[in-house]
Protein backbone atom coordinates (compact mmCIF):
# COMPACT_ATOMS: atom_id res chain seq x y z
CA UNK A 1 0.00 0.00 0.00
CA UNK A 2 2.94 2.27 -0.63
CA UNK A 3 3.48 4.86 2.09
CA UNK A 4 0.11 4.40 3.81
CA UNK A 5 0.56 2.75 7.22
CA UNK A 6 -1.38 -0.46 7.62
CA UNK A 7 -4.88 0.25 8.93
CA UNK A 8 -5.09 3.50 10.85
CA UNK A 9 -3.27 6.39 9.28
CA UNK A 10 -1.08 7.33 12.26
CA UNK A 11 -2.42 10.50 13.84
CA UNK A 12 1.00 11.79 14.82
CA UNK A 13 1.68 14.96 16.82
CA UNK A 14 0.62 18.47 15.80
CA UNK A 15 2.68 21.53 16.74
CA UNK A 16 1.79 25.19 16.49
CA UNK A 17 5.07 26.63 15.23
CA UNK A 18 5.47 30.32 16.02
CA UNK A 19 8.75 30.46 17.95
CA UNK A 20 12.23 29.02 17.66
CA UNK A 21 11.66 26.86 20.73
CA UNK A 22 8.74 25.08 19.10
CA UNK A 23 10.74 24.57 15.92
CA UNK A 24 13.40 22.83 18.01
CA UNK A 25 10.72 20.65 19.60
CA UNK A 26 9.56 19.57 16.14
CA UNK A 27 13.09 18.53 15.23
CA UNK A 28 13.59 16.60 18.48
CA UNK A 29 10.25 14.82 18.10
CA UNK A 30 11.11 13.75 14.54
CA UNK A 31 14.50 12.47 15.68
CA UNK A 32 13.02 10.49 18.58
CA UNK A 33 10.41 8.96 16.32
CA UNK A 34 13.06 7.94 13.80
CA UNK A 35 15.10 6.30 16.56
CA UNK A 36 12.01 4.39 17.72
CA UNK A 37 11.49 3.24 14.13
CA UNK A 38 15.12 2.00 13.99
CA UNK A 39 16.00 4.21 11.05
CA UNK A 40 19.73 4.40 10.14
CA UNK A 41 21.73 7.17 11.80
CA UNK A 42 22.52 8.76 8.45
CA UNK A 43 18.85 9.10 7.60
CA UNK A 44 18.05 10.42 11.08
CA UNK A 45 20.62 13.17 10.52
CA UNK A 46 19.02 14.05 7.18
CA UNK A 47 15.55 13.97 8.75
CA UNK A 48 16.82 16.39 11.40
CA UNK A 49 17.81 18.85 8.67
CA UNK A 50 14.44 18.53 6.93
CA UNK A 51 12.49 19.03 10.17
CA UNK A 52 14.64 21.96 11.30
CA UNK A 53 14.44 23.76 7.96
CA UNK A 54 10.69 23.23 7.53
CA UNK A 55 9.88 24.36 11.07
CA UNK A 56 12.33 27.24 10.81
CA UNK A 57 10.65 28.45 7.64
CA UNK A 58 7.33 28.60 9.51
CA UNK A 59 8.87 30.71 12.26
CA UNK A 60 10.62 33.09 9.86
CA UNK A 61 8.11 33.48 7.06
CA UNK A 62 4.66 32.13 7.89
CA UNK A 63 1.45 33.10 9.61
CA UNK A 64 -0.40 30.61 11.86
CA UNK A 65 2.08 27.85 11.08
CA UNK A 66 1.38 24.30 12.19
CA UNK A 67 3.33 21.10 11.64
CA UNK A 68 2.52 17.40 11.88
CA UNK A 69 5.09 14.71 12.68
CA UNK A 70 4.08 11.08 12.28
CA UNK A 71 5.33 7.61 11.37
CA UNK A 72 4.96 5.83 8.04
CA UNK A 73 5.30 2.08 7.60
CA UNK A 74 5.39 -0.58 4.93
CA UNK A 75 6.09 -4.30 5.50
CA UNK A 76 9.72 -3.63 4.52
CA UNK A 77 10.66 -0.37 6.22
CA UNK A 78 9.60 2.71 8.13
CA UNK A 79 9.85 6.45 7.68
CA UNK A 80 8.77 9.78 9.10
CA UNK A 81 6.30 12.15 7.50
CA UNK A 82 6.26 15.90 8.12
CA UNK A 83 3.44 18.19 7.00
CA UNK A 84 3.89 21.97 7.36
CA UNK A 85 0.81 24.15 6.92
CA UNK A 86 0.50 27.92 7.13
CA UNK A 87 -2.01 30.64 6.30
CA UNK A 88 0.25 33.07 4.47
CA UNK A 89 1.74 34.99 2.94
CA UNK A 90 2.30 32.32 0.29
CA UNK A 91 4.99 32.05 -2.37
CA UNK A 92 4.59 33.81 -5.71
CA UNK A 93 7.28 31.85 -7.58
CA UNK A 94 7.72 28.38 -6.07
CA UNK A 95 10.43 27.26 -8.50
CA UNK A 96 12.53 30.33 -7.71
CA UNK A 97 12.03 29.82 -3.98
CA UNK A 98 13.37 26.26 -4.23
CA UNK A 99 16.76 27.52 -5.33
CA UNK A 100 19.46 28.06 -2.73
CA UNK A 101 20.07 31.72 -2.03
CA UNK A 102 16.46 32.83 -2.28
CA UNK A 103 15.14 34.51 0.84
CA UNK A 104 12.30 36.75 1.89
CA UNK A 105 13.58 37.42 5.40
CA UNK A 106 17.23 38.36 4.98
CA UNK A 107 18.41 34.81 5.75
CA UNK A 108 20.68 32.53 3.73
CA UNK A 109 17.66 31.16 1.90
CA UNK A 110 18.80 27.53 1.91
CA UNK A 111 15.74 26.04 3.66
CA UNK A 112 13.63 24.75 0.77
CA UNK A 113 16.68 23.65 -1.21
CA UNK A 114 17.93 21.63 1.76
CA UNK A 115 14.54 19.98 2.15
CA UNK A 116 14.51 19.03 -1.54
CA UNK A 117 17.93 17.41 -1.27
CA UNK A 118 17.43 15.49 1.98
CA UNK A 119 13.79 14.33 1.78
CA UNK A 120 12.93 11.03 0.13
CA UNK A 121 9.84 12.64 -1.36
CA UNK A 122 8.16 16.02 -1.06
CA UNK A 123 5.34 18.04 -2.58
CA UNK A 124 4.18 21.60 -2.07
CA UNK A 125 1.34 23.91 -2.98
CA UNK A 126 1.45 27.64 -2.30
CA UNK A 127 -0.96 30.39 -3.18
CA UNK A 128 -0.31 34.07 -2.39
CA UNK A 129 -2.81 35.30 0.18
CA UNK A 130 -3.76 31.75 1.23
CA UNK A 131 -0.53 30.16 2.38
CA UNK A 132 1.57 27.05 1.81
CA UNK A 133 1.28 23.32 2.44
CA UNK A 134 4.54 21.35 2.33
CA UNK A 135 4.49 17.55 2.69
CA UNK A 136 7.79 15.72 3.25
CA UNK A 137 8.73 12.06 3.64
CA UNK A 138 12.04 10.69 4.90
CA UNK A 139 12.35 6.91 4.53
CA UNK A 140 14.99 4.60 5.94
CA UNK A 141 15.89 3.37 2.46
CA UNK A 142 14.53 3.79 -1.07
CA UNK A 143 11.01 5.27 -0.83
CA UNK A 144 8.05 3.11 -1.86
CA UNK A 145 5.80 4.23 -4.74
CA UNK A 146 3.64 7.30 -4.05
CA UNK A 147 0.35 6.72 -2.24
CA UNK A 148 -3.02 6.78 -3.95
CA UNK A 149 -4.64 8.19 -0.78
CA UNK A 150 -3.69 10.35 2.19
CA UNK A 151 -5.53 11.66 5.24
CA UNK A 152 -5.23 13.97 8.22
CA UNK A 153 -7.04 14.25 11.53
CA UNK A 154 -6.88 17.04 14.10
CA UNK A 155 -8.53 17.24 17.54
CA UNK A 156 -10.88 19.99 18.66
CA UNK A 157 -9.15 22.83 20.50
CA UNK A 158 -8.47 21.78 24.08
CA UNK A 159 -8.29 18.02 23.40
CA UNK A 160 -5.18 15.92 22.83
CA UNK A 161 -6.87 13.12 20.84
CA UNK A 162 -9.24 13.32 17.89
CA UNK A 163 -12.57 11.53 17.72
CA UNK A 164 -12.13 11.34 13.95
CA UNK A 165 -10.12 8.64 12.21
CA UNK A 166 -9.30 7.82 8.59
CA UNK A 167 -8.07 4.56 7.11
CA UNK A 168 -7.50 2.83 3.79
CA UNK A 169 -7.06 -0.77 2.69
CA UNK A 170 -6.45 -2.88 -0.40
CA UNK A 171 -8.01 -6.33 -0.20
CA UNK A 172 -8.79 -8.75 -3.05
CA UNK A 173 -8.15 -6.00 -5.56
CA UNK A 174 -10.48 -3.52 -3.82
CA UNK A 175 -9.19 -0.07 -2.88
CA UNK A 176 -11.34 1.15 0.00
CA UNK A 177 -11.25 4.15 2.31
CA UNK A 178 -12.96 4.93 5.62
CA UNK A 179 -13.74 8.15 7.48
CA UNK A 180 -15.17 7.80 10.99
CA UNK A 181 -16.40 10.51 13.36
CA UNK A 182 -16.90 9.14 16.86
CA UNK A 183 -19.86 10.60 18.72
CA UNK A 184 -18.76 13.57 20.82
CA UNK A 185 -15.12 14.40 21.53
CA UNK A 186 -12.17 13.15 23.53
CA UNK A 187 -11.13 9.64 24.48
CA UNK A 188 -14.49 7.89 24.14
CA UNK A 189 -15.07 9.35 20.69
CA UNK A 190 -11.55 8.33 19.70
CA UNK A 191 -12.18 4.81 21.02
CA UNK A 192 -15.26 4.46 18.81
CA UNK A 193 -13.40 5.56 15.70
CA UNK A 194 -10.37 3.41 16.46
CA UNK A 195 -12.68 0.42 16.85
CA UNK A 196 -14.20 1.26 13.48
CA UNK A 197 -10.70 1.25 11.97
CA UNK A 198 -9.89 -2.09 13.59
CA UNK A 199 -13.05 -3.71 12.22
CA UNK A 200 -12.50 -2.10 8.82
CA UNK A 201 -9.04 -3.68 8.66
CA UNK A 202 -10.24 -7.14 9.63
CA UNK A 203 -13.57 -7.41 7.80
CA UNK A 204 -13.57 -9.70 4.77
CA UNK A 205 -13.55 -8.15 1.32
CA UNK A 206 -16.96 -6.88 0.34
CA UNK A 207 -18.84 -3.95 -1.07
CA UNK A 208 -18.86 -0.62 0.80
CA UNK A 209 -22.43 -1.32 1.95
CA UNK A 210 -21.38 -4.71 3.33
CA UNK A 211 -18.44 -3.14 5.17
CA UNK A 212 -20.68 -0.44 6.68
CA UNK A 213 -23.12 -3.16 7.81
CA UNK A 214 -20.24 -5.00 9.51
CA UNK A 215 -19.13 -1.81 11.22
CA UNK A 216 -22.66 -1.11 12.45
CA UNK A 217 -22.98 -4.61 13.94
CA UNK A 218 -19.74 -4.35 15.91
CA UNK A 219 -19.78 -0.79 17.28
CA UNK A 220 -22.67 -1.27 19.69
CA UNK A 221 -20.35 -1.34 22.73
CA UNK A 222 -18.95 2.09 21.82
CA UNK A 223 -20.49 5.56 21.65
CA UNK A 224 -21.07 4.93 17.96
CA UNK A 225 -19.90 6.93 15.00
CA UNK A 226 -20.89 8.61 11.79
CA UNK A 227 -18.87 6.85 9.09
CA UNK A 228 -18.63 6.18 5.40
CA UNK A 229 -16.75 3.77 3.14
CA UNK A 230 -15.78 4.47 -0.47
CA UNK A 231 -14.28 2.12 -3.04
CA UNK A 232 -12.34 3.27 -6.09
CA UNK A 233 -12.81 0.97 -9.09
CA UNK A 234 -10.41 1.96 -11.86
CA UNK A 235 -11.56 -0.75 -14.27
CA UNK A 236 -15.20 0.33 -14.07
CA UNK A 237 -14.42 4.04 -13.78
CA UNK A 238 -16.58 4.27 -10.66
CA UNK A 239 -16.49 5.15 -7.00
CA UNK A 240 -18.90 3.16 -4.82
CA UNK A 241 -20.01 4.83 -1.60
CA UNK A 242 -22.04 3.93 1.49
CA UNK A 243 -22.36 5.91 4.69
CA UNK A 244 -24.25 6.44 7.94
CA UNK A 245 -24.46 9.91 9.43
CA UNK A 246 -22.86 13.21 8.65
CA UNK A 247 -19.80 12.28 6.60
CA UNK A 248 -19.33 14.27 3.41
CA UNK A 249 -18.06 12.62 0.25
CA UNK A 250 -17.40 14.51 -2.98
CA UNK A 251 -16.01 13.65 -6.40
CA UNK A 252 -14.08 16.56 -7.91
CA UNK A 253 -13.51 16.43 -11.64
CA UNK A 254 -10.36 17.78 -13.30
CA UNK A 255 -12.50 20.60 -14.72
CA UNK A 256 -13.43 21.72 -11.19
CA UNK A 257 -16.86 20.09 -11.24
CA UNK A 258 -18.10 18.55 -8.01
CA UNK A 259 -20.62 15.83 -7.23
CA UNK A 260 -21.70 15.06 -3.70
CA UNK A 261 -22.13 11.47 -2.55
CA UNK A 262 -25.04 10.36 -0.37
CA UNK A 263 -24.86 9.06 3.21
CA UNK A 264 -27.96 7.75 4.96
CA UNK A 265 -29.14 9.05 8.37
CA UNK A 266 -27.96 7.11 11.41
CA UNK A 267 -25.19 6.34 13.89
CA UNK A 268 -23.14 3.23 13.27
CA UNK A 269 -23.53 0.92 16.25
CA UNK A 270 -26.82 2.41 17.45
CA UNK A 271 -29.26 3.80 14.88
CA UNK A 272 -29.78 3.01 11.24
CA UNK A 273 -32.74 2.89 8.90
CA UNK A 274 -30.93 1.24 6.03
CA UNK A 275 -27.55 1.14 4.37
CA UNK A 276 -27.54 2.01 0.70
CA UNK A 277 -24.68 1.97 -1.74
CA UNK A 278 -24.41 4.46 -4.58
CA UNK A 279 -22.17 4.57 -7.65
CA UNK A 280 -20.66 7.69 -9.21
CA UNK A 281 -18.53 8.15 -12.34
CA UNK A 282 -14.83 8.55 -11.69
CA UNK A 283 -12.68 9.76 -14.57
CA UNK A 284 -8.90 9.12 -14.40
CA UNK A 285 -7.91 12.60 -13.19
CA UNK A 286 -10.74 13.05 -10.68
CA UNK A 287 -10.20 13.01 -6.92
CA UNK A 288 -12.41 11.79 -4.08
CA UNK A 289 -12.55 13.85 -0.88
CA UNK A 290 -14.23 12.54 2.27
CA UNK A 291 -14.42 14.46 5.54
CA UNK A 292 -16.20 14.72 8.87
CA UNK A 293 -18.43 17.62 9.88
CA UNK A 294 -15.37 19.21 11.45
CA UNK A 295 -14.84 20.63 7.97
CA UNK A 296 -17.31 22.75 6.06
CA UNK A 297 -18.14 22.47 2.37
CA UNK A 298 -17.16 26.01 1.49
CA UNK A 299 -13.97 24.84 -0.19
CA UNK A 300 -13.99 25.50 -3.96
CA UNK A 301 -11.21 23.92 -6.03
CA UNK A 302 -11.46 26.55 -8.77
CA UNK A 303 -10.10 29.08 -6.26
CA UNK A 304 -6.89 27.01 -6.02
CA UNK A 305 -5.35 26.82 -9.50
CA UNK A 306 -3.40 23.62 -9.99
CA UNK A 307 -4.16 22.15 -6.56
CA UNK A 308 -5.97 19.07 -7.87
CA UNK A 309 -2.79 18.00 -9.66
CA UNK A 310 -0.84 17.85 -6.40
CA UNK A 311 -0.40 14.84 -4.13
CA UNK A 312 -3.32 13.61 -2.01
CA UNK A 313 -1.50 14.75 1.16
CA UNK A 314 -1.01 18.31 -0.08
CA UNK A 315 -4.67 18.47 -1.13
CA UNK A 316 -5.73 17.12 2.28
CA UNK A 317 -3.59 19.67 4.10
CA UNK A 318 -5.01 22.54 2.07
CA UNK A 319 -8.59 21.43 2.65
CA UNK A 320 -7.99 20.97 6.38
CA UNK A 321 -6.47 24.45 6.67
CA UNK A 322 -9.18 26.32 4.78
CA UNK A 323 -12.30 24.26 5.51
CA UNK A 324 -11.54 22.92 8.99
CA UNK A 325 -13.00 24.35 12.17
CA UNK A 326 -11.35 24.43 15.58
CA UNK A 327 -14.76 23.94 17.22
CA UNK A 328 -14.84 20.23 16.35
CA UNK A 329 -12.59 17.30 15.63
CA UNK A 330 -11.64 17.29 11.96
CA UNK A 331 -10.75 14.45 9.61
CA UNK A 332 -10.20 14.48 5.84
CA UNK A 333 -9.17 11.77 3.38
CA UNK A 334 -8.22 12.34 -0.27
CA UNK A 335 -7.75 9.68 -2.97
CA UNK A 336 -7.32 9.33 -6.71
CA UNK A 337 -7.14 6.44 -9.13
CA UNK A 338 -3.41 6.91 -9.65
CA UNK A 339 -0.85 8.72 -7.43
Amino acid sequence: MASIPEGLLDEGVWFRVEAAGTAAAVRRTAERLAVDLAMPESRIAELSIVAAEAAGNLVKHAQQGTMLVRAMRTPEQAGVELVAIDSGPGIVDVQHALGDGHSTAGTLGIGLGAILRQASRWDMYSLPGKGTVLAMEVWAERPPPPSWAAGLTRPISGETVSGDAVAVREVDGRRQMLVSDGLGHGGLAAAASHEAVRVFRQTAAGSPAAVVEALHRTLGHTRGAALAVAELDAAAGLVRYAGLGNISGTVFGPDGSRRGMISMPGIAGHQRRQVREYEYPLVPDAIVVMHSDGLVDRWKPMEYPGLLTRSPMVIAGTVLRDAGTRRDDAGVLVARLSP
